[in-house]
């Protein structure tokens, strides 16, 4: 057995590298700031009562000027947000005109909002939103289109509901492996049915501007939930529209001797009346990072292992399509495919996966079959703080264990509330060595545009994967869906 430590991986801004996003951000700039096609006026299109309408603008404005730290001994965990627009490091400014802005009256959630929620009552609320949004599809020129969220509508959909538990349904006893939940959710219907108009969404609750509009917890005491600090909440929002609006904040560093490499992410979700188990992938391009979506087949318990797995047919179809799209956006095709997997491949998927390559004489020509799952082992230093973040223990036999949530010296804290459970790493068959594709995995947590704070657990391509399939449950099989990542997140 043997323990290693891996350094944080660094990240590609606009003028230079930083491990950190939020000081890349703040002293290199966007990835892309030089590019023309790069957004510098984001017109935002944004639904919702006057309330919230009025409240994300004064929001907006707000952070446009800077917000400031949080007082803390650790300032590298919270750093301030230093304002938005032309002149600054975050040049992209936002268009908040009210030509772009559809109000519903308040009226129509305080009538649906009455009662106990059910699936009726959340589709006419969808509906509510999706009306407007047509609107400004047809009539305006936004960029991203924002459904902001009364504070009726957040404790509607906050209420406690008692659902019975399947104790027969076997998919959900599979080890190892994320089905996701057939409950409908409006937050995923209503992002899969606005697809249809072209832009990207980004769903707002009114605590992200206003922290009296939180909810209780859960506790006896009642007291409100926790929120992430001002400036945080104004780096993920600013990070995640700039990104939804076609910019790329960072990247991946690549060395120009590394073969070039396709990453793709699997993971499986139940359609909404649960008589199918499908696939769900996304496929993360290193030399920009962005995600493309692609949907496979119907996936299926194995006998042999009692794991999700494709057909070798299905596995075939999905390498070959996602090489497709690849060689489509780049004119060549990888040298490298890396494929990871919520469950373990078996001899049908890599037959299939093994195939397609070879029905590509001009590559690639290596393969990474890998799986991740979570660990059950844990490892403690010598003190009160958990492992850090980097950590990867070989145990002499799969799976090797890495650990993504952790201790940060960048921090000099645990950035965490709960003790933090490492991932598995399973190589079902593979050319690169267990600690080159441990740190690849651990570069890979680094790419959600959805969070400014880099210690991600999951590689974003099953995290991209699962949410995919989060919306896809929303999507007919015949209906037309989005192939980028930017209209899942």
């Amino acid at each position: 057995m043997k323990t290693d430590f891996f350094h944080e991986p660094e990240l590609e801004f606009g003028t230079g590298r930083h491990i950190d996003i939020k000081f890349g951000l703040m002293n290199h700039g966007p990835f892309d700031f030089d590019n023309t096609l790069a957004p510098k006026k984001i017109k935002l299109g944004i639904v919702g009562t006057p309330e919230t309408i009025e409240g994300i603008v004064a929001w907006l404005e707000e952070c446009r000027t800077g917000i400031s730290a949080k007082p803390s001994k650790r300032p590298n965990l919270f750093p301030h947000f230093p304002g938005f627009g032309e002149g600054m490091q975050l040049c992209a400014d936002f268009v908040l005109d009210s030509q772009l802005q559809r109000a519903i009256p308040p009226k129509s959630f305080d009538e649906l909002c009455q009662g106990t929620k059910t699936d009726e009552v959340l589709l006419k609320i969808a509906q509510l939103y999706l009306d407007e949004l047509e609107y400004l599809s047809e009539k305006t020129t936004a960029d991203v289109f924002v459904c902001a969220f009364p504070f009726v509508l957040v404790q509607y959909l906050d209420q406690e509901e008692e659902e019975a538990v399947d104790d027969t349904d076997e998919l959900d006893r599979v080890p190892g492996v994320v089905i996701i939940s057939s409950k409908f959710i409006l937050h995923d219907h209503l992002k899969a049915q606005a697809m249809q108009f072209g832009k990207p969404t980004q769903i707002i609750r009114p605590s992200t501007y206003d922290e009296q509009k939180r909810l209780k917890s859960k506790k006896a005491s009642g007291e409100k939930k926790q929120l992430q600090d001002k400036a945080t909440r104004a780096w993920n929002l600013y990070t995640a529209l700039y990104y939804k609006a076609g910019g790329m904040p960072w990247r991946l560093v690549r060395n120009e001797s590394e073969f070039s490499t396709c990453y793709i992410g699997v993971s499986f979700y139940k359609t909404l009346d649960e008589t199918k188990l499908l696939t769900s992938t996304a496929q993360v391009f290193n030399e920009r990072g962005e995600g493309v979506v692609l949907r496979g087949g119907t996936a299926h318990i194995s006998k042999d292992d009692k794991q999700i797995h494709l057909s070798a047919e299905d596995a075939y179809n999905l390498l070959k399509n996602a090489l497709q799209i690849y060689q489509r956006e780049h004119k060549n095709f990888p040298a490298r495919i890396v494929i990871h997997k919520s469950s373990k491949h078996n001899g049908d998927e890599i037959d299939g996966f093994e195939n397609a390559m070879q029905d590509h004489s001009i590559g690639p020509e290596l393969a990474d079959f890998v799986s991740v799952t979570d660990s059950s082992t844990r490892l403690f230093r010598g003190n009160l703080y958990p492992p850090l973040r980097g950590t990867f223990w070989d145990t002499g036999e799969e799976p090797f264990v890495l650990y993504t949530k952790g201790s940060v010296n960048f921090f000099s804290a645990y950035p965490g509330m709960y003790v933090p459970r490492p991932l598995g790493i399973r190589c079902d068959q593979v050319a690169a060595t267990p600690p080159f594709l441990a740190q690849e995995i651990l570069a890979l947590t680094k790419m959600n545009w959805n969070n400014t704070q880099f210690d991600g657990r999951e590689p974003i391509t099953l995290r991209c994967a699962r949410q995919v399939g989060q919306i896809l449950k929303y999507v007919g099989s015949n209906d037309h869906y989005q192939p980028y990542y930017r209209f899942y997140m």
